[in-house]
């Protein structure tokens, strides 16, 4: 596993740096919307194992909502949300990406021209005490449509607020619900020049398998390169 990782990490590396040359900044999710708001954890049903996930309490959450590759607006494409949350001793990041959230779907990219419509998981899992764990978002509100599209994005929730359920689940079998998330525009950007990370900012209390690392790794190097 380790090796087919290590390979596929390289190739990904590869396909950036060709990228890069387009897009020297960001060779993916090259435009967003920075988004603000809160994640409340609720008090916990079945525990994850992951101990910031299984400890209930509010705290504040800036988001980055993105379209992956960067097609013409009226096509679909993969949506991303990334996650930036305060935490002991220092901030962590989230990444996911518009999947299936059933059966082995969590597991697909899937594009999509409305980023209200798509459900979002980690696609790679994390590693806590009861072994490996996605997480996943999922919109609450089906009568609040919202292009993927940035501007149409921003123009459609206005004032309004985007809230979302957050949830986790072992590689397969149900998802439990651990927060309930809530997103605004960001008033003082549009979009934000933060870079996301969930390696070198990761989840308290969960570790990170050596075959994600060894995957991601290369490309997230790549990318944060300066040009």
């Amino acid at each position: 596993m380790e090796q087919i990782s290590m390979t596929a990490g390289r190739g990904f590396a590869f396909l950036f740096r060709g990228i890069k040359v387009l897009r020297p900044e960001r060779p993916i999710h090259p435009e967003g919307v920075s988004l603000t708001g809160s994640v409340e954890r609720l008090p916990p049903t079945r525990r994850s194992g992951i101990s910031w996930l299984d400890t209930s309490g509010v705290v504040q959450v800036q988001a980055r909502l993105s379209r992956s590759i960067g097609l013409p607006g009226p096509l679909p494409d993969i949506v991303g949300l990334a996650l930036r949350i305060p935490a002991d001793p220092g901030p962590f990041d989230v990444l996911l990406a518009s999947t299936g959230m059933a059966g082995a779907s969590r597991f697909i990219l899937t594009p999509h021209r409305f980023a209200s419509e798509a459900a979002f998981t980690t696609l790679m899992p994390y590693q806590s005490s009861r072994g490996p764990v996605l997480l996943a978002a999922r919109p609450l509100d089906s009568a609040l449509r919202l292009p993927a599209k940035t501007e149409d994005f921003r123009q459609a929730l206005g004032d309004r607020v985007w809230t979302l359920g957050l949830y986790h689940s072992a590689l397969r079998g149900p998802w439990t619900r651990f927060a309930t998330m809530s997103l605004s525009l960001d008033r003082t950007q549009q979009d934000t020049d933060r870079r996301f990370d969930p390696l070198l900012h990761p989840l308290p209390g969960a570790g990170i398998y050596r075959w994600t690392r060894t995957l991601r790794e290369p490309s997230y190097t790549t990318a944060r390169k300066p040009s």
